[in-house]
């Protein structure tokens, strides 16, 4: 391994990982950043902005040697051309429900340890139900099918100043009690085309604003030159990470909520017609009302399987729905 990555603006990043015993996995990246400075959060425009940016500027980190240490288990990896790097294993030992601890070692060459960052997996409750939500524009107010405004809000909020849909945040605690208890909460998978990049930022939304805990799954990274192209990524990649989520949990009917700014009934229609006994229900916001026409008739052939299906353009009208279809109490 070159000097460079022992560098003390070599990041290791870890992203919370999912599973179960027989099937565990974790994502992260590699890659430099010299702009470590902690966030603030104000409402300092140009602060937003530059900070905004340093998030673009990294530099990925290709085949570094990687290491997990899961309890008694060690393994390792390398990362690929964008700096990231995925771990799947299965566990030695039994694996309770909740959250759990792991480590993930940079080493050099002689396989020393150089940087180590702790992560953690996420191993759901058996409950009923699990749910996969989109974030922009189902969960956060993004603009996303304008350009202008995505950049605007993008660059001069910060996760505290976003803003969340009215009783979105209402609805997803009802769900995340639905048919089970606030010990045991029903799983969140938060699937958005917005960038790893952006993964700080959208967890401390979801945390600041008190919305479910859950697992993120993220789009490629993107660099500095791209920045005017986040949150564009073709909508087949966001559809293999949601049939990898239902495919890792066998067990659970699925919940799938997002809106029709970009492809997401397009993509539920193609999970429920893989699925159909998988997903419990649809719910769409109607964010962009030319599309409403082309988003009903692929929620009635959605509807056809059996799945219920609500088009909905506030929150409490889902809530409703949710009550009506004996989702929600």
């Amino acid at each position: 391994m070159s000097s460079e990555l022992i560098h003390k603006h070599t990041l290791v990043k870890v992203y919370h990982g999912f599973g179960h015993k027989q099937s565990l996995t974790l994502y992260g990246h590699v890659y430099k950043n010299k702009f470590t400075k902690e966030r603030s959060y104000n409402n300092n425009i140009a602060a937003n902005i530059i900070y905004l940016v340093k998030l673009f500027c990294i530099k990925p980190i290709a085949g570094a040697r990687i290491q997990l240490e899961w309890r008694k288990q060690v393994m390792e990896s390398t990362t690929e051309k964008d700096g990231f790097y995925k771990f799947e294993w299965e566990s030695e030992e039994d694996v309770a429900a909740g959250w759990h601890s792991v480590t993930v070692n940079l080493l050099n060459e002689a396989g020393h340890v150089v940087k180590g960052e702790k992560g953690k997996v996420f191993v759901p409750h058996i409950t009923q139900f699990g749910f996969i939500s989109d974030i922009d524009d189902t969960v956060m107010v993004s603009h996303s099918s304008t350009i202008f405004k995505r950049l605007r809000v993008l660059f001069t909020k910060n996760p505290r100043t976003r803003r969340t849909f009215e009783d979105v945040v209402r609805h997803y605690k009802l769900l995340s009690e639905a048919h089970t208890t606030l010990e045991v909460p029903n799983p969140f998978f938060y699937v958005s085309s917005s960038e790893w990049n952006l993964y700080d930022e959208l967890s401390e939304f979801f945390r600041h604003n008190e919305l479910p805990a859950g697992v993120f799954l993220l789009s490629q990274v993107k660099r500095w030159y791209q920045l005017f192209k986040t949150g564009k990524t073709k909508h087949e990649a966001k559809l293999l990470r949601v049939y990898r989520i239902i495919d890792a949990f066998p067990h659970q009917q699925f919940i799938l909520i997002g809106d029709n700014s970009q492809s997401d009934p397009i993509i539920y229609n193609l999970i429920c017609e893989k699925y159909p006994e998988k997903v419990f229900a649809v719910y769409i916001r109607n964010i962009s009302y030319s599309k409403t026409v082309a988003t009903k008739d692929l929620l009635r052939n959605i509807s056809r399987h059996g799945i219920a299906t609500c088009l909905f353009e506030n929150n409490t009208e889902a809530i409703e729905h949710s009550r009506n279809i004996g989702l929600i109490i």
